[in-house]
């Protein structure tokens, strides 16, 4: 079977969840709503293309070279996921986002131990790079992992950390030398860190749409020397590596968001009558819905021309930059557009354009503002 047609198999079985499960995620509580919507998830094997086929991961074939993670894969199934549920699209990404280093970390003992729970589900990941001080700039990261004659001990605070309370690892980038704000790349280490680790406390906080996240504080944390993720100092080319791969694919989750509202303000023209007739007659609406349907297919093409540069193994900055600024302020701009046309039921709680207004707003945010993906793209284009 081609990477293609497992990939066609994958989206069908993401349909299908979104039609089943969706209903019963929306009666649970916030953490078991995230580990139902991710038990589902592995069960029709989508875990599985968050993590290479080395290491348990889905076969992708000719969309993954070097047996790396499909961004294409990735793409198509987070746009999928995110039409239908916030939750799920969620609980998908954090697999890879909280595993990838290991695969890159070059440990094939490390990679073979882990991954392939992650990749069935049966582990649950988190990546805990974000601080109070240290956000877009990583160099600033402050928390900080000293040797003992043991191994390491951890002492810091790491924030918005999805997954927060609920991941049975976490991979954490902690300073190894020098001071916050220091430009030494150098001085940084990744390390596997235990939800259970004694020292270890959590803080769960929520944010405006529901998934687990929170801070975790870190307080003689003691780890073994095998912890450490990679060689020491070797943490910041794994953090950005990480990132560079998944990066293209909340682009993908706001397409899935957007797609959905613009099809939620579809139906809605057709069914609502106003001065006896269809909304869908005025022309001023009807502007309105042309405008979304172009935005988001300009989103589409920017997506598919990311993750095609990122699975070719080419640099692919600005294909990224451009297709995650665009796709999330549009996306943002389609969900905004569909709770006007809808009125007054556009702002009801529960009302689907209600929450895809919520679970869209924070993709401008998290793995690079759209503040930082101009800059990217500036330094581009002035080839500086």
């Amino acid at each position: 079977m081609s990477g293609a047609e497992a990939l066609a198999r994958a989206l069908d079985a993401a349909r299908e969840l979104g039609r089943s499960v969706g209903p019963e995620l929306d009666g649970l509580g916030e953490d078991a709503a995230a580990r139902r919507a991710l038990g589902a998830l592995a069960e029709v094997g989508l875990t599985r293309w968050c993590v290479p086929a080395r290491f348990g991961g889905a076969d992708a074939g000719e969309l993954a070279p070097d047996d790396a993670v499909s961004v294409r894969a990735l793409c198509a199934l987070r746009a999928e996921l995110a039409y239908h549920s916030g939750m799920r699209d969620v609980m998908l990404v954090m697999q890879g986002l909280g595993s990838y280093d290991l695969a890159l970390a070059g440990d094939a003992e490390l990679a073979a131990r882990e991954l392939p729970a992650v990749a069935a589900g049966q582990r649950v990941a988190a990546f805990a790079l974000t601080e109070p001080g240290a956000g877009s700039s990583l160099t600033d990261v402050a928390a900080r992992a000293e040797r003992t004659a043991g191994g390491w001990r951890l002492e810091g605070e790491k924030t918005y950390i999805s997954n927060a309370g609920i991941a049975d690892r976490y991979t954490l980038l902690a300073r190894t030398s020098g001071a916050p704000g220091d430009r030494d790349e150098d001085a940084f280490t990744m390390f596997l860190v235990p939800g259970d680790a004694p020292g270890l406390t959590v803080e769960r906080f929520e944010v405006m749409a529901p998934h687990p996240i929170g801070t975790l504080r870190l307080a003689g944390v003691e780890l073994p020397g095998e912890a450490a993720v990679g060689p020491v100092g070797g943490g910041l080319p794994l953090a950005l590596g990480t990132l560079a791969r998944f990066r293209t694919s909340v682009a993908a989750a706001a397409n899935g968001f957007a797609r959905r509202a613009l099809d939620e303000a579809r139906d809605h023209l057709r069914d609502r009558r106003q001065f006896g007739r269809p909304l869908a007659s005025f022309q001023g609406l009807r502007f309105d819905l042309a405008e979304m349907d172009v935005r988001l297919r300009a989103a589409e093409l920017l997506v598919d021309e990311a993750a095609a540069a990122v699975d070719a193994g080419a640099p692919g900055a600005a294909e990224v930059a451009r297709a995650k600024l665009f796709a999330t302020e549009a996306a943002g701009w389609i969900c905004d557009r569909a709770v006007q046309l809808l009125g007054g039921r556009g702002v009801k709680r529960g009302e689907i354009v209600e929450r895809l207004y919520r679970e869209v707003r924070a993709l401008r945010i998290y793995e690079g503002t759209s503040e930082v993906q101009k800059l990217i793209l500036a330094k581009e284009i002035l080839g500086s």
